[in-house]
Order: structure tokens, then C-alpha cells, then sequence
């Protein structure tokens, strides 16, 4: 898994590839394990490939909400199957390897994808705020250039961040130790086995977390704070409970993604060392996705009639 080099007077060690424990199961539970996740991953594509069709061929959800939600569901497809169709191949395979680069090659792609979605998530929000607090102002703010440019700029900020985080963990040196305790390259388990000094790339990860993590998480909280008073201010229960109703699909989403990823990536090294660490990455990694589409649809009305009208016209 490794081989020797002279550097500099000095022997240095260069993993070629990472074992990744993944989960301890008996052969008996094996078979069982690998077609519940093969059918949470299937049913998790379906899911937001359909929110995907349904956005596109309903002309009543052509609106900013509908246009991000279907970013968000193309964005969790490619989420998903960074992580998903290689823990399949481990959980039959005996030999759980992935290469050095491979294994860089997945951290690249999910945190780009982690990141892009903290933010994603917070322009959504922005979105609710302008259409509830703003309204006669809403088209004009939240027209389909801003949309594009802000759903372009939540990839640019994903893919820069991704680009800093794995510049300076690539660089860390992984010697002896090729044994990952988890089932995918994710930042903590790396830092963990690195023998050389990581407390640059331990800062450097800090400090964007800060920035792509409660940045848009105040973002989230400022907006719905601003929609919890402007709700308020609405005479009729009627009125309020139509206003919020364009809200709560989004926010229980907002509060299943971060709550389960605010701990894990705001000190990534300290997290590592939980036994519970492979459990609550299962939560983001696996359920969140499948929920999250589940929620669009029985939260939000638009959303059901629009699926009740796809499929009725096709039939």
C-alpha cells in the first residue's frame, strides 16, 4: 500500500492506495446491508430525477423556488453517487481499497458538493425572504438572470473551497498508516492518519468552514427570523398558514442537512474520534437525500399537484 523514497537525505513514505474499514457486519447481515443501501441509493436518484421532471414539465412551478429546488435535487444526485456506489462495491468486496488518487478524487467531489449545497440552501432561504417580506419587489429582485447567477456562483464557491481544502491535505504525508476507519475519504479520517503536521491544513479547513458554514447558516436564520415577523404581521390564521407553507418544506430540509453536518465539519479531527462518527455521516450521506425529496413533496402542495398532473397526463 506504500513505498519508500529519498527526499531531501531522508526516507519519506507515499501511500498508494487506503483500505476503508466501512462497517463490521457478519456474512448473514452482508446480503442484507448491501440491498437495503442499493435501494435507498435507487430510490434516492428516482426521487430527485423526478422532482427534476416535474419542475420542467409543470409551466404553474416555472418560479425561483422551483428553479433552485431543482438544483438542489440535480445537485444531490452527483452527492450521492460519489459516496454511495463505491460503499456498495465495499460492503460485498474483501478488499476495500481505493487508490491514493481516487481516494482525493472523492473528497474533491463531496465537498465541493457539501459546500454548494450549505449555500444553495441559504439562497433559498434569501428566495422565501424577498417572496414573503418583499413581494411587490419579488419579480424584479428574483428574476432568471439573478437566479442563474446565484445558483452558478453556489457551484463557483463549492469548487473554489473544495479546491483550497484538498491542495493542503494532498499535501499531507500518510506513512505507515493506510487503514481509513470509515466507508469514503472524507477530511477527518485523513487528518487523523497523517503522520506529518496538519495543523495548517487543520486551520486552513477551519476558516472555510467558518465561511461556508455559518455564513449561510446566518443567512438562513437572519431570513427566517425577517419571515417570522413579517408572518406575524398578517391578519388572517388563513394568511399566515399560506405564507409558511411556502417555507416549512425548506426549512426542514435546512435543519436535517446542517444539524447533521454542522458538528462533523466544524471540527472534522475531534469527530473522527466519536464511535458514533460512521453513524451520523450515514444520516447526511444516505438519509438526508432520500428525505429531503420526500419532504418537497408531501410538505409542499404545489409540488403534489404538479406530480398528480404529470403522471395523470401521461397515463
Amino acid at each position: 500500500s506504500s513505498f519508500f523514497y529519498r527526499m531531501g537525505g531522508r526516507n519519506e513514505t507515499k501511500v498508494m492506495y487506503f483500505t476503508l474499514l466501512g462497517f463490521h457486519t457478519t456474512a448473514e447481515l452482508q446480503l442484507l446491508l448491501f440491498s437495503t443501501l442499493l435501494l435507498v441509493y435507487l430510490l434516492t436518484v428516482l426521487e430527485n430525477f423526478l422532482i427534476i421532471l416535474i419542475i420542467r414539465s409543470n409551466h404553474s412551478l416555472q418560479k425561483p423556488m422551483y428553479f433552485f429546488l431543482g438544483n438542489l435535487s440535480f445537485l444531490e444526485i452527483w452527492y450521492v453517487s460519489v459516496i454511495e456506489p463505491k460503499m456498495l462495491v465495499d460492503v460485498l468486496s474483501g478488499a476495500k481499497h481505493i487508490s491514493f488518487q481516487g481516494c482525493m478524487a472523492q473528497l474533491y467531489f463531496f465537498v465541493t458538493f457539501v459546500c454548494t449545497e450549505y449555500i444553495l440552501l441559504a439562497v433559498m432561504a434569501y428566495d422565501r425572504f424577498v417572496a414573503i417580506c418583499k413581494p411587490l419587489r419579488y419579480p424584479l429582485i428574483m428574476n432568471h438572470r439573478v437566479c442563474a447567477q446565484l445558483t452558478a456562483a453556489c457551484w463557483v464557491c463549492g469548487l473554489t473551497t473544495s479546491s483550497i481544502k484538498l491542495s493542503f491535505i494532498a499535501r499531507l504525508s500518510y506513512c505507515h498508516v493506510d487503514k481509513i476507519n470509515h466507508y469514503f475519504c472524507d477530511i477527518s479520517p485523513l487528518l487523523n492518519i497523517s503522520c506529518s503536521d496538519s495543523s495548517l491544513a487543520e486551520l486552513v479547513d477551519f476558516i472555510l468552514a467558518l465561511m461556508v458554514i455559518m455564513v449561510p447558516l446566518c443567512t438562513v436564520v437572519a431570513s427566517y427570523i425577517c419571515i417570522m415577523f413579517t408572518v406575524l404581521k398578517i391578519p388572517s390564521s388563513q394568511g399566515r398558514q399560506k405564507a409558511f407553507s411556502t417555507c416549512s418544506s425548506h426549512l426542514t430540509v435546512v435543519i436535517l442537512f446542517y444539524s447533521t453536518t454542522l458538528f462533523t465539519y466544524a471540527h472534522p479531527k475531534l469527530m473522527y474520534t466519536y464511535r458514533a462518527n460512521k453513524l451520523v455521516s450515514v444520516l447526511y450521506t444516505v438519509v438526508v437525500p432520500l428525505l429531503n425529496p420526500l419532504i418537497y413533496c408531501l410538505r409542499n402542495k404545489e409540488v403534489r399537484l404538479a406530480m398528480r398532473k404529470t403522471f395523470s397526463c401521461r397515463r
